[in-house]
């Protein structure tokens, strides 16, 4: 019992931290710009609560990362963001939520379905891997999905009467993916180790 009360506390300080990191990391990454839009800094904290605190702590930070952008698309800080805020704030709102939460969620499905009840080494090495990458596609993902959806005309008018498919990869998010995908590939052996160390030192004291 005293362990469960321990872990909950230590959970709790853990997502407090990781909560403010976030909000400061895409504060930064705000004024960063490729094309229309920001790469998404953030994902390494995210994908880091999501295995060690779980799949609902990712969630969590997840949201912050959404409410941050949406806060930076009302402001006119992301320039993008911003001409979709003026078409339709809900759907804009709705897109920035839903990609935020899910970016935090499946990381840590992913790592404890590749882990199992009894890890070793070389499955937490590939399961952090492996939830580190899904982070950025499942944001960029959900991001194109949701623009596709609901703003088909103005992807159209973006593309100014090229192939839209080229147009995204070349020109509206293509380049910000390669950046958040490579983030996450150079900084994964690392989070690997965080997670060990929790695990093996912490939780299983």
């Amino acid at each position: 019992m005293r362990r469960n009360v321990k872990t909950d506390i230590l959970q709790m300080v853990e997502l407090a931290m990781l909560l403010a990191l976030v909000i400061v990391l895409q504060m930064i990454g705000g004024m960063i710009k490729i094309g229309p839009f920001s790469p998404s800094l953030v994902l390494i904290p995210i994908v880091i609560g999501s295995i060690i605190i779980g799949a609902k702590g990712g969630a969590i930070l997840g949201a912050a990362f959404g409410i941050v952008v949406i806060v930076q698309c009302a402001l006119g800080m992301d320039a993008g963001g911003f001409i979709l805020w003026g078409i339709n704030p809900f759907l804009t709102a709705l897109i920035c939520l839903t990609k935020g939460i899910c970016a935090g969620l499946v990381p840590g499905l992913i790592y404890r379905a590749l882990t199992g009840k009894e890890p070793s080494d070389k499955r937490i090495f590939l399961a952090a891997v492996v939830s580190s990458l899904s982070a950025p596609i499942v944001n960029t993902g959900l991001f194109l999905i949701g623009l596709s959806v609901f703003f088909t005309d103005t992807l159209y008018a973006w593309s100014g009467g090229t192939n839209v498919i080229i147009y995204i990869i070349t020109g509206l998010v293509g380049l910000n993916f390669l950046v958040e995908f490579g983030i996450n590939a150079i900084v994964s052996p690392a989070v690997s180790t965080v997670v060990k160390v929790v695990t093996k030192y912490i939780y299983k004291k």
